[in-house]
């Protein structure tokens, strides 16, 4: 492995910029050209049309990202006392809050550099009580299985420390390019982060008639497929399933760990929602745990890096931006090189406090304990009734199959839309669930997030709705999904 560093070569444009969309990464250009045009209504193109919108309908909806809070939900009353604290610690005096809100301030702001949020974080991959935290969270998760802190190094967000992996591993041009095996459909983020990284993003399918499932059949078809065209050298998986819901078993997760020995890839598991499974007799099994229960031919060579995030549904503090991962089996000195990385810019601590927290919340006999954990209650139960019911919904509309969720945050129903609708598409340059999306923002008011996005290209037609909504949301949500959608056939006949 070794670092690569991208350089933006700098020049005077005959128009007088510093630097022209001519010298913009063609990686980055490409993907830019490319994407679906459809994001949120805060958007350049979308931000005119919902502009429209607002003056028919009171509000926009946007369902189309995995943002709780965004979506509707309600901040944990525990973890934005604690950080209404470290912001402003004149509140440790205050005796209305719980006596525990104030202790835990307390503690975490005597850690932090200057006794405040304000300094530079002590450490360029994480405070150390931030890190021992979660390395003693993993352990509980896993049943004893041992994290150490060492193998911990935070960052802004799951996306940025898989960025830095990605950066560490990107080699190569043409046939040599590094490559990274990437479910479709994948986090709609994810292309683009590639890119941006100068790795090759190389497509397996996820198996859509059997609940997404992960097929090693697939996965060596799609790692033969890929040689030749780039040098694959990492498997991403998304457990439990971004966009799509699907939680691996223990078997399903053995075989994709043979699969990475025999082939010798790196193991990149993203577990942001790891604390929302509710599918039927599905719990959330993570990767370390499943290696590390394995043969020592396994669980001492082969490499893995998970990561995780504040933005997980129950938490749900996207707008903070803070994760870790944790690297087993790794080269001492690869572990050197990320934290190295890590080291270019300290993060801020507010993201890292809020780790904590996530990582050690209330226990029994805490003032806060009761309320944390009905309000966590609330929000799984609410999550697993949202998609239980929508997901009957959608079945229920013609032309529209929809998997059941067994976690995670989102449904990702297929669409089979009019021929017209299709065609008409085309002549816009969009795939057709784009148009379809764009429409019914247009029409309905709701920023639904089209599967294209996601990796899915036509003759697949997909949309992504974050149900982690109020029910009195979703609804209103999926009453004018059901008008709009059956006025489609009327419209294209």
């Amino acid at each position: 492995m070794w670092v690569q560093i991208l350089l933006v070569t700098v020049h005077q444009s005959e128009r007088g910029e510093m630097t022209s969309v001519q010298e913009v990464d063609p990686g980055v250009h490409r993907r830019i050209r490319e994407s679906p045009t459809l994001q949120s209504p805060d958007t350049p193109v979308t931000a005119e049309i919902t502009q429209v919108v607002k003056k028919v309908f009171k509000q926009v909806i946007d369902i189309s990202s995995g943002d709780p809070h965004r979506a509707g939900m309600a901040p944990l009353s525990f973890v934005r006392q604690v950080l209404a604290v470290c912001i402003h610690p004149e509140l440790l005096e205050d005796q209305s809050l719980p006596l525990d809100v104030r202790q835990r301030a307390q503690k975490l702001l005597g850690v932090c550099g200057g006794g405040g949020i304000g300094s530079y974080s002590t450490c360029s991959w994480g405070l150390p009580l931030v890190l021992k935290s979660a390395a003693e969270f993993i352990t509980r998760r896993d049943g004893g299985v041992k994290s150490d802190p060492e193998d911990l190094i935070f960052s802004t967000g799951s996306q940025k420390t898989l960025q830095l992996v990605l950066h560490l591993m990107a080699s190569g041009e043409a046939e040599t390019r590094t490559g990274v095996l990437t479910p479709t459909p994948c986090p709609h983020t994810l292309p683009a982060l590639m890119d941006v990284c100068g790795v090759k993003l190389a497509p397996y399918q996820l198996m859509e008639e059997r609940g997404w499932a992960v097929c090693v059949d697939e996965l060596h078809r799609a790692l033969k497929a890929a040689r030749g065209h780039c040098e694959p050298r990492a498997i991403y998986i998304s457990n439990p399933g971004n966009p799509t819901g699907h939680v691996q078993n223990r078997k399903s997760i053995e075989e994709v760990i043979r699969f990475a020995a025999a082939e010798r890839l790196v193991l990149l598991v993203e577990e942001v929602n790891q604390d929302v499974v509710f599918g039927p007799d599905r719990e959330f099994l993570s990767y370390k745990r499943v290696l590390f229960e394995m043969e020592k031919q396994f669980s001492e060579t082969v490499e893995l890096i998970s990561f995780h995030s504040i933005s997980s549904a129950c938490m749900g503090e996207c707008g903070l931006r803070g994760g870790y991962m944790e690297v087993i089996n790794l080269d001492p000195g690869v572990r050197k090189y990320l934290k190295n990385l890590q080291a270019t810019a300290s993060p801020p601590v507010l993201p890292q406090l809020a780790l904590e927290l996530m990582v050690n919340p209330p226990s029994p006999g805490d003032p806060s304990y009761q309320t944390y954990a009905q309000e966590v209650l609330h929000i799984k139960t609410t999550l697993s009734q949202n998609a239980q019911r929508a997901c009957e919904f959608l079945n229920d509309l013609p032309g529209v199959a929809c998997q059941p969720s067994m976690g995670g945050v989102f449904l990702y129903p297929r669409l089979d839309l009019p021929p017209q609708m299709i065609e008409e598409a085309k002549m816009l340059g969009v795939e057709a669930d784009v148009l379809y999306c764009q429409k019914f923002l247009e029409e309905e008011g709701v920023c639904l997030g089209a599967g294209s996005q996601n990796g899915q290209k036509h003759p697949n037609s997909h949309i992504r709705l974050c149900v982690l909504a109020p029910p009195d949301i979703l609804e209103e949500v999926l009453a004018r999904l059901r008008s709009f959608h059956l006025r489609l056939p009327s419209r294209f006949p």
